[in-house]
């Protein structure tokens, strides 16, 4: 079976938010409906603007195997990137039945390069446990963030 690697558009609203669902329930977290609503408002937003950019895989069917985005965020810039946005990778998924056969490196590699070409000098994305060994073997590497819970 032969697998596409296409850009999401607006008419791909409902895979990006399946994934992203599916991707938290994955890691034991709920994607709620108030999540869900949310990001769609996002994406309604961003997509038109350039602000979020998102691959699919494809099948020759037509059936939507995996999916990839990132979100162009405003930034302050610092020292070692005084650029005024950032890229942070978001809804990295693939559907069961299509894991194990490399999409989700085919989506990365898709991303990073997109990103490479638009002049980015860093990107980030947080990683879940099963995605962390395919970040770091495409030479994403853990850095000095800390977070505070405020809710």
């Amino acid at each position: 079976m032969n697998i596409a690697i296409r850009e999401a558009s607006l008419e791909d609203i409902p895979h990006i938010l399946r994934h992203r669902r599916r991707m938290f329930e994955d890691m034991g977290q709920a994607g709620s409906d108030a999540i869900t609503a949310t990001f769609e408002t996002f994406l309604r937003d961003a997509m038109p603007r350039g602000r979020y950019r998102g691959w699919l895989a494809v099948t020759d069917d037509g059936r939507v195997a995996a999916g990839a985005g990132v979100a162009i965020v405003d930034w302050s810039g610092s020292p070692a990137d005084p650029q005024p946005r950032r890229g942070w990778i978001q809804n990295v998924y693939t559907e069961p039945e299509f894991r194990r056969q490399g999409l989700a490196r085919r989506l990365m590699e898709t991303t990073i390069s997109w990103c490479r070409e638009a002049g980015f000098a860093h990107i980030s994305l947080h990683a879940s446990v099963y995605g962390r060994p395919l970040y770091e073997e495409l030479g994403f590497t853990p850095t000095n963030e800390m977070r505070l819970k405020l809710r």
